[in-house]
């Protein structure tokens, strides 16, 4: 039987993360706004000085104030909220686990949590890696947010027993790999979004253009190149466990349809989005792909994900709509 104390438990404690979770967006938000604001001051002291070296008589340069390159205390305080907030999830998940008296992954609502999970969890390894700075959170915690607040709102699902469909060790097999896999590329598509922001905002820079919103949010992310790196990395290791995801779902529905592959509409989304993916690998392995197009193969790729997991399941019927 479901622990009820336990299951109340656990989404108390999700909506704890889902409120610290967006703290630390705003923290992250204070963050570019101070550095903005130390770039506009570089800017003007920069100005003065060539305005004073045009050889006209010496003239005192205006006052302006001096800010200093210390490390944003906003931008401390919003890692260390995110590192509470991912506690507090997991800590949650697992709960959700110990309620239900399975595995915290057996229907929509557990899987989101778990995929949001992930994707907080390689945020904060890169970050930790040095591979990304950590003002780029601003974006990071911003779709996390509403993947959860869509997944306690229309998602949610009280902690049970799995469906008869469900009950296999498979679940935590093929599930497991597909949750790896899910966040990994909900980073990674949020990276390739903030690289083609990025690349546009350069672009105007260099065409003496000035930048409107959301274009002129590209200059508080990290280079363009970075950003392309990044993903590429991120891609490069959820793929892998994606297409271990696939087989293993495979060989799940041979044992319980009796065959490997029928064009389910889940199986078929599946393996759309396991073709992009690997397009997206082996025009940058072979064809030299980077930048732009990489990006925009990336971005389809996430939004076949998305497709594959909310369209597939909510209204598209199948051998998949249980889930």
């Amino acid at each position: 039987m479901p622990d009820k104390g336990l299951g109340q438990l656990s989404d108390g404690l999700l909506f704890t993360a889902v409120v610290v979770y967006a703290l630390a967006m705003l923290g992250y938000a204070g963050e570019q706004a101070s550095r903005k604001a130390r770039r506009a001051v570089t800017a003007v002291r920069a100005e003065s000085r060539v305005l004073l070296g045009a050889g006209g008589p010496p003239v005192s340069a205006p006052a302006v104030p001096v800010v200093t390159e210390r490390p944003s205390r906003a931008g401390r305080i919003a890692l260390v909220l995110t590192l509470g907030g991912w506690l507090v999830h997991a800590t949650s998940l697992v709960l959700r686990g110990f309620a239900a008296g399975r595995v915290p992954w057996g229907n929509m609502f557990e899987f989101s949590s778990a995929v949001a999970l992930v994707a907080v969890t390689a945020f904060l390894l890169l970050v930790g890696r040095g591979a990304v700075e950590r003002s780029l959170g601003a974006f990071v915690m911003l779709p996390v947010v509403l993947y959860l607040g869509l997944a306690s709102s229309v998602l949610y699902t009280e902690a049970g027993p799995l469906v008869p469909a469900l009950n296999s060790y498979w679940i935590k097999i093929h599930v497991a790999a597909a949750v790896v896999a899910s966040g990994s590329f909900l980073l990674s598509g949020v990276i390739a979004l903030l690289y083609l922001l990025r690349s546009r905002y350069d672009a105007g820079v260099e065409a003496r253009k000035s930048p409107r919103f959301p274009v002129s949010l590209g200059a508080q992310l990290p280079s363009a190149p970075v950003l392309d790196r990044v993903s590429y990395s991120v891609i490069a290791f959820a793929f892998p466990v994606w297409t271990f995801a696939i087989i293993a779902g495979a060989i799940w529905a041979e044992a319980a349809w009796g065959r490997y592959w029928g064009w389910d509409p889940k199986e078929t989304w599946s393996f759309i989005t396991w073709v992009l993916y690997a397009g997206y690998l082996h025009a940058r392995a072979t064809a030299g792909w980077k930048g732009r197009k990489a990006a925009w193969v990336a971005v389809a790729a996430a939004v076949a994900l998305v497709i594959d997991y909310y369209v597939v399941n909510i209204f598209v019927v199948g051998l998949h709509s249980y889930a």
